[in-house]
């Protein structure tokens, strides 16, 4: 079903309504949950070098391939599976891509087992705080910022690959720790902020 006319942001107005239901229903509301969390690093990894919409266009093929983003199951796939997932169609055939998602699910589990859970060592880095850039123009929208190249330092110290600080960034936005939408967007103001559960 067409979204009704509003104003949003820049980025979403030419994608096709798959690019409008992922900016109205997703794209910067805050997110709190693991197996999302890692639904996003699988998805923001497999993005290197190419567009969102790219992403988007694949991703209930990469929530079949990857086993409904499971991360316990994904960090078991051994060189079979790798092997049978470069050659899925539906997904980025990206050998070292698909690796790299093997080995940061291996790391994903660490996280989890040091802090609790990924949300907190995530959300740890702003004390849990949104960062509101006050967006005007989608031409003050960054690639990066000094938090996205430190988490980004983090998550490659621990053993994480295709997480550059432009990853990272886009990850940021993704999941709601920066609020990137324009001001003049209806999204800006009433983004869903759930409380985390304690």
């Amino acid at each position: 079903m067409k979204k009704e006319n509003k104003q949003r942001c820049q980025w979403c107005v030419n994608g096709g309504q798959i690019y409008l239901d992922y900016h109205d229903d997703e794209w910067g509301v805050p997110v709190y949950d693991d197996s999302h969390f890692f639904e996003h690093i699988i998805l923001e990894g497999a993005q290197a070098g190419l567009s969102w919409l790219t992403i988007l266009k694949r991703r209930e093929n990469y929530r079949k391939a990857f086993d409904n983003f499971d991360v316990k199951i994904v960090a078991e796939y051994d060189e079979k599976k790798i092997e049978e997932l470069v050659q899925d169609a539906g997904i980025i055939r990206n050998r070292l891509k698909i690796k790299s998602a093997v080995k940061n699910a291996k790391v994903f589990i660490e996280i989890q087992k040091e802090f609790g859970s990924f949300d907190k060592y995530f959300w740890g880095f702003t004390d849990g705080k949104i960062i509101d850039n006050q967006i005007k123009t989608i031409r003050e929208i960054q690639a990066t910022s000094d938090l996205s190249d430190k988490i980004s330092a983090d998550l490659k110290k621990r053993g994480m690959s295709f997480m550059g600080s432009t990853i990272v960034y886009a990850m940021m936005q993704s999941v709601g720790m920066v609020n990137d939408h324009e001001i003049s967007c209806f999204r800006h103001d009433n983004l869903d902020k759930p409380v985390r559960e304690k």
